[in-house]
């Protein structure tokens, strides 16, 4: 696909966009629509291949690929009106909106395939969850990093919940640095240690030879100071007010009106 199209330029819009022109003089011609219009103007000055577009229209026109990246509360808003047809494809990365969804709101009958890309899309480093599968747009996530089939709508879902923990991760590192400056530590010191200290434990993730379980015995002691943290605080009581979190979550993401197996 030589021609992609972006509805609504926010942060994942921007991560494909960057990661795309990577490529360099392989770059695909890509096209935004005014959404977004300070991050699509920069986009449009920085690349050649990039153009911001009239109106969402005009993007679905030139597009073969059109990715339709608005906020799942503005979407009806967003795309009152627009046609999409002949034998374009629609990549659907709007959180907790079924394919069903945006074909109603579309009335189109090209093929949808959602996708949830990943802010690393800029540096070509996100493996992209599709579905279902699609030659063009699995081929388009390729180039960003890799791309990972779900086997159906249910697993996609849970893949898309598996995203809802990203904040809470940042927000864990920011207490961490929080507690350190109360008990004294500058905060400059205090921010510089958190990073470099998770950045390593980042780099770790590399090594797919360990599992993750195996990767946390590695990084303790017997009776040492990790394993105090993580048998005092991440309980059992702690690990299943998570684990409700995370299944209230994918309850809101599944599509309505459809089985999910059985959690035993």
């Amino acid at each position: 696909m030589k021609r992609i199209g972006i509805i609504g330029v926010g942060e994942i819009g921007r991560a494909v966009v960057t990661g795309l022109c990577r490529e360099g003089d392989h770059a695909p011609e890509v096209f935004l629509s005014p959404r977004g219009a300070r991050a699509a103007a920069e986009l449009s000055e920085l690349y050649e291949s990039v153009q911001t577009c009239a109106d969402n229209q005009e993007v679905a026109d030139r597009s073969e690929v059109v990715i339709i990246a608005v906020r799942r509360a503005d979407r009806h808003d967003a795309l009152a009106g627009l046609r999409v047809d002949g034998d374009k494809v629609i990549v659907n990365v709007m959180a907790g909106v079924g394919n069903d969804d945006l074909r109603r709101t579309l009335a189109t009958h090209v093929p949808l395939v959602r996708a949830i890309p990943l802010p690393t899309a800029r540096e070509q480093r996100s493996v992209t969850v599709t579905w279902p599968s699609h030659p063009a747009v699995d081929s388009l996530f390729e180039h960003l990093g890799g791309v990972l089939p779900a086997m159906d709508e249910a697993a996609f879902n849970v893949y898309s919940a598996l995203t809802g923990t990203l904040t809470t991760h940042y927000a864990y590192l920011a207490t961490v640095t929080q507690w350190a400056i109360r008990h004294g530590i500058s905060s400059d010191d205090a921010d510089r240690y958190v990073r470099s200290l998770f950045q390593g434990v980042g780099r770790t993730l590399s090594d797919q030879t360990r599992s993750l379980q195996q990767l946390a015995a590695d990084h303790e002691t017997p009776n040492g100071n990790n394993e105090r943290i993580r048998t005092t605080w991440f309980n059992s009581a702690n690990s299943e007010s998570f684990n409700k979190a995370l299944d209230d979550l994918l309850g809101h993401l599944d599509v309505p009106g459809k089985a999910r197996p059985q959690v035993t």
